[in-house]
Parts: structure tokens; sequence; C-alpha cells
């Protein structure tokens, strides 16, 4: 049914169903090496080529809506739609896979991705690119790459230990991000997402403040049990996400999490403790689905370095993600 799925064979075989001290890894970090076209080269090795879709999160649906910042927001940033008035957001919720019929219920789909384009009163877009997984499997791009070339060369036939067997006996973050559990969502609409790089953000006063974003659920997040998940249809989350915004608002809480001292900055495969503080930039309400989803997201490209005054890149991969993503919007056109 699917192509070069190493990732669902490692799933099997593994049983899995801004402050002050704030620092950037040890040392200069090393310069990355990894070309755009090789990171997204690297994602069709594992998900194989498939017309018009995206090299990863293939699968997805468009909402639209509203975010209205919070009062402590312009404290943080002085980011135009981070002081008082509200802006037009377009969303885009998708499963994990670069597969665009993945069945929602098939282990292969999460964590699910959260995308979002605020549309700011000066007419530009700003974007952030979140998933439903605390952390990232690599510290970065070039580390992320070496992790795909392995699963993409760990099928069934390999031979022991696969390529995909040597990285993880090294890379323990990894082993723990392609393992852990990660139930079926109930919706779209209740699952917590969570930002993977860490940014700087200035306000109007000059005071920097580093943080990584997290989306809760105003729902709350609510989840399916393995036996619940079986009998859904394949396409149950973008079915139930339509249906719920006719009943009202799919909110989420934009929360910030600060960095304190000693948290890396360039390093999306260390979660920060719980413990650091979090401040409400604002609210999500998604009103709305459009009405051709398909045409609609294939001419969507988000960057999470599309950033407006007041929000600069920290992580290095914020820029490296920001470079892969064009290289796959170009080949879903052709």
């Amino acid at each position: 049914m699917f192509r070069s799925l190493p990732l669902f064979i490692l799933a099997i075989s593994l049983g899995s169903t801004g402050a002050a001290g704030a620092q950037t890894s040890a040392g200069v970090p090393a310069a990355q090496t990894s070309t755009p076209d090789q990171l997204v080269d690297a994602l069709n090795g594992v998900f194989g080529k498939h017309s018009g879709a995206r090299a990863v999160h293939a699968k997805g649906v468009v909402l639209e809506g509203t975010f209205t910042p919070g009062a402590q927001a312009s404290a943080i940033s002085k980011a135009p739609h981070l002081q008082s008035a509200a802006v037009p957001v377009t969303v885009r919720f998708s499963d994990f896979a670069g597969i665009p019929d993945i069945p929602d219920n098939q282990g292969l789909a999460s964590p699910r991705g959260f995308a979002i384009k605020f549309k700011l009163p000066d007419g530009i877009d700003s974007d952030i690119v979140a998933h439903s997984f605390n952390g990232f499997p690599s510290p970065t791009a070039d580390d992320f790459r070496d992790l795909l070339i392995a699963l993409a060369g760990s099928g069934a036939s390999a031979a022991k230990p696969t390529p995909l067997d040597k990285y993880l006996s090294t890379h323990p973050v990894a082993k723990a991000f392609l393992t852990a559990p990660k139930p079926s969502p109930e919706s779209y609409g209740t699952l917590p997402y969570f930002g993977v790089n860490a940014f700087k953000f200035v306000n109007s006063a000059g005071k920097v403040t580093y943080g990584r974003y997290q989306f809760q659920p105003v729902a709350g997040a609510h989840f399916l049990s393995d036996e619940e998940a079986g009998k859904k249809a394949a396409d149950y989350l973008s079915t139930e996400i339509r249906a719920r915004v006719v009943q009202g608002p799919v909110s989420f809480r934009m929360l910030l999490q600060q960095a304190e001292a000693g948290d890396k900055l360039d390093d999306p495969s260390t979660a920060w403790p719980d413990t650091r503080p979090t401040v409400e930039l604002g609210t999500i309400s998604i009103t709305r689905a459009v009405h051709d989803s398909d045409a609609a997201q294939r001419q969507l490209l988000f960057l999470p370095n599309a950033l407006p005054s007041g929000i600069e890149v920290q992580d290095p991969m914020i820029d490296a993600r920001s470079a892969a993503y064009p290289v796959s919007y170009s080949r879903r056109q052709q």
C-alpha cells in the first residue's frame, strides 16, 4: 500500500504504536553542509515522490480564522500582530508522512502538523510551523538528513545491523522521538502543538526574550484508544474538523515558553523543562474551512523565517527549514 516506509517498519520492530544565560550549544556550531535540495531528496527517499504533494506532511486540510493578541503580548515583542488588533490567519493541519493518502489512524500519520499564516496589517505574512510533539529527532539540519538517509536504507531487506540500527545506537534522542507513543487524536482541534525552534523576541523598549511557541487547545487535549482509532475512517480528522468549525470556533491559546539560563537555543532536539515560564501571546480562533482545501494547500507555502520586526531567527535550523520548503513547493507545482 505504501512505498519506502522504514519508519513504519521501525515502529513495528520497536513496539511503538528570554532569559539571561540561555545559550547556544557549546563551542561554535558547525556550518551546515546539506543543501535544501538534498534535504528534500532525503525526505523523498523515505516516503517516495508523489505528484503534487509536499515532501513531508503531505496530507492536510486548510481553514481560516483570526488571531487576537493577549494583554501581555506587546511586552514580549513589537511585532505588529502582537499589539492590540486581531489579524486574519490561514491554518493547515496535517498528518506527518510525505504520503498524500495516508490513513489518519495509521501510525505514520503522527506527529500532526499545525502551520499558521498571519496576515499582517502592512500586507505581508508571518508564519509558524509547529507539530504535536515537544521536541525534534535531530539537533541540526545535517543530522536530520543523516537520519533520513539511514531510514531510507533500512527497509525490510536491509542487512542487520541496518543503517538505522547504527544511527540510533549513537542517537538516543532520535530513538526516543521515533518510538514515543503518539496516540491518535479525537480531533486536530484537541491536540497540543509545539514550535520546533527557538526565536528571539524584542519589544519596543529593546528588551529581549528567547522562547519557543506552544499551542494549547481551548477544548482540552483528547485522544482515542487504539481500538477507537482502528474503527475510524481514513479521513476522519479532516471530516471532523470541518464539522467542528460549523458548530463554533476551534480555538488555541498561543503561548511562548521562555528560555532560562542553560537552555539551548540552537538545539530543537532538547525540550525545555515544563517548569519554564510561559506567557500567553493570544488566541487563534478557527472559524471556517476553506471550500477547496486541496487547491488551497497546493498553493500555500509556510516559511518559519518569514518574520516581522520584533521576532528574529535564533536557531539556525529555522533558516535551513525555510530554504528547503520552497524546493518542495516548486516540485509539487510541476
